[in-house]
């Protein structure tokens, strides 16, 4: 293909550049059902303009896709939402959202891999669908922590009852969000990554 001189390619934006100063990174997944923020916290949280994929929901979905809670939703993930941010200027997490739709856990596999941990959103609404998604990061031996997205109508829980209906160890955190708020949203990766050191040190000391 011949370009003329008029012709302009676009690369990254300026603000989209990694960082001169990045040493190290990470890649961290966020999971759960359908319609708990993960698209939410990922556009959020990340520094630069976050990848999503998603789609305009359809008739097609009726009575595939359980959408309790979330009646007002008009588009799903079907692949993945992308991020990055940066935790101090070495260190750089990409943030990979999974599909919620359990049609589209068949791709959750390949996101999983490389991950250095993991995020698990969950809805007091909708609490049972939590349980195949820890059961599958446990199968895959990804740690992770609860980030509990604290919607205004739905009802809350102090943290050992959710700890209790959840089925928790001790050991791993859960946290209170709201996956619209930036910070609120870095306060729960601060609380995963405190988490997988406290693992590595232990690790290391065994």
């Amino acid at each position: 293909m011949d370009f003329k001189s008029s012709d302009t390619i676009t690369g990254p934006r300026t603000e989209d550049h990694l960082p001169h100063t990045a040493q190290a990174a990470a890649k961290i997944v966020i999971v759960g059902g359908f319609g708990v923020g993960k698209t939410t916290m990922v556009g959020s949280v990340s520094e630069i303009r976050p990848l999503t994929t998603e789609e305009t929901m359809t008739q097609a979905g009726i009575g595939v896709d359980d959408n309790f809670g979330s009646k007002s939703k008009t588009a799903t993930t079907v692949a993945m939402d992308f991020g990055r941010i940066s935790i101090t200027d070495q260190l750089v997490l990409y943030l990979f959202g999974t599909p919620g739709q359990e049609r589209f856990w068949f791709l959750w596999n390949g996101l999983f891999e490389g991950a250095l941990g993991a995020v698990v959103l969950v809805d007091t609404r909708r609490l049972e669908v939590s349980f195949d998604v820890m059961g599958r990061l446990e199968e895959r031996n990804v740690p992770f922590v609860v980030a509990v997205n604290d919607f205004p109508d739905a009802p809350r829980y102090a943290i050992e009852e959710l700890r209790h209906a959840l089925d928790l160890a001790e050991e791993i955190p859960i946290i209170r969000c709201d996956a619209r708020r930036r910070a609120s949203s870095r306060d729960v990766l601060m609380t995963l990554m405190r988490f997988l050191h406290s693992l590595a040190m232990s690790r290391a000391s065994a």
